[in-house]
């Protein structure tokens, strides 16, 4: 497969099954998770679980900081010429190395600080216990969960998107059996769960290294030039992946304390829901930008505009067909989510759908939005990706869901994200058609 001159659909689609189906797969077995949890544990071991999805932004957005950071560069280099092969090593060896100390960080957090970790998540009285026995044997492999991320993106940029998929399927299929024997099998509950997990996230990695014995492999470490300078370029053009991870926790605190504080647990059980369907969202559009992003990298070093806009309308196309199913769904069968997540009392299917059906505005212009980010990257210009992950992953979310109530009535907290995507996308529209229109000149060179 050659990014710079096979046919930009199929070579598209190929990547884009690969990307959803590994992003799909590991959004449903975190649910199975919480789902097998919440069976045996009971609501507790629920509340647990949300205690512990913080730290589970934390680690994957470390491994795609240095895993979209690197591999960004690593594609846009190829692209400039093939003699780039080596520095392009480099960079591969950086973001091993960066995402190493990044893992030793979290390892000693965690190892050791868990508790007053857990605790600043809302880990209270009975809940401190489970989440912690949760993480008991996660302790013994945090670092495969960043480097799983890590070989994940530099696997679909070295042309074996399939195995990236194999990879994380493997890991899938294993958790979602691990769960149900270690918590039910083996009455080990939630401490099974976590130990499910943890061998999961091994099995896919040792399936991602089984990429260095294949000849499809071109991936080499080497000693790195300048390797603060390279490990800092990463971090710069991978933040803006980093944040909509992390992102993610803080927009579900300040909601969460939100609807509590205007609305009342009945509300918050249906905002527990949307959090779902939203990360199922959220997996379609990275999938768009994961498939996209290595082929427009590539001809972004070999300045081969032609092909980036081709690649661009394709993911356009993709964007939308994903924003009106889902938003489309949300509008038709709100209490289809409700039903599928919990069995719900009266007044639960009586208030869930004008809040799923006011929130769910929001997916129409998502895909869109986070897309963006995968883009502008490609292009290496991480500033403005980096203005539209903080826009709507913080500032006017953040400042919508603060202040709406206060002016607009409780209600009005359900538009916060429909209305930051609104503003977020004349910004991304304006400078996708900018930067888009300037690949018609020679562009600078990224090395």
């Amino acid at each position: 497969m050659d990014f710079l001159t096979e046919k930009i659909g199929p070579m598209y689609r190929k990547y884009l099954s690969a990307a959803f189906g590994s992003a799909f797969i590991s959004s449903v077995y975190g649910i199975v998770d919480i789902a097998m949890v919440g069976q045996y544990q009971g609501p507790d071991g629920t509340a647990a679980m949300a205690v512990v999805a913080p730290i589970w932004n934390i680690i994957y957005s470390m491994g795609l900081l240095m895993g979209i950071g690197g591999s960004v560069l690593f594609s846009s280099l190829r692209g400039q010429s093939k003699e780039n092969e080596t520095i392009s090593n480099e960079y591969f060896t950086a973001a091993v190395i960066g995402a190493g100390f990044l893992a030793a960080v979290s390892w000693i957090g965690i190892a050791f600080f868990d508790r007053e970790l857990l605790t600043l998540f809302g880990a209270r009285d009975h809940l401190l216990p489970l989440a912690r026995k949760y993480l008991i044997p996660i302790k013994f492999v945090i670092p495969s969960f960043l480097f799983t991320q890590l070989m994940s993106a530099f696997l679909r940029n070295d042309k074996n998107p399939g195995l990236a998929t194999k990879a994380v399927l493997l890991g899938g299929i294993f958790n979602i059996i691990g769960d149900y024997l270690f918590v039910f099998t083996f009455h080990m509950g939630i401490l099974g769960a976590g130990l499910a997990t943890a061998i999961g996230s091994i099995l896919s990695l040792l399936a991602m290294m089984s990429h260095f014995l294949g000849k499809k492999n071109t991936l080499r470490l080497v000693k790195p030039e300048k390797l603060f300078e390279k490990i800092r370029a990463i971090t710069v053009t991978g933040f803006s992946t980093f944040f909509i991870d992390v992102a993610m926790g803080i927009l579900t605190i300040l909601f969460n304390r939100q609807i509590l504080h205007y609305l009342g647990t009945d509300a918050l059980s249906v905002y527990g829901i949307i959090v779902n369907i939203s990360t199922f969202v959220q997996c379609c559009a990275y999938s768009i930008g994961q498939a996209s992003q290595p082929i427009i990298s590539a001809n972004y070093g070999a300045k081969n505009g032609t092909r980036i806009r081709q690649t661009l309308l394709y993911a356009l196309y993709t964007a939308a067909a994903f924003g009106l199913f889902w938003t489309g769904l949300s509008m038709a069968v709100p209490n289809l989510y409700v039903r599928i997540f919990m069995t719900p009392t009266d007044t639960i299917l009586k208030i869930a759908p004008a809040i799923i059906r006011s929130y769910g505005i929001s997916f129409l212009l998502l895909p869109f939005n986070i897309f963006s980010t995968y883009y502008f990257q490609a292009l290496m210009k991480p500033s403005a990706s980096f203005l539209v992950s903080v826009s709507r992953g913080a500032v006017i979310s953040g400042a919508f869901i603060l202040l709406l109530p206060l002016f607009a009535g409780s209600s009005a907290i359900w538009f916060a994200m429909p209305l930051t995507e609104l503003i977020v996308a004349f910004y991304v529209a304006f400078k996708i058609k900018q930067f888009t229109k300037e690949l018609t000149n020679p562009l600078p060179q990224t090395a």
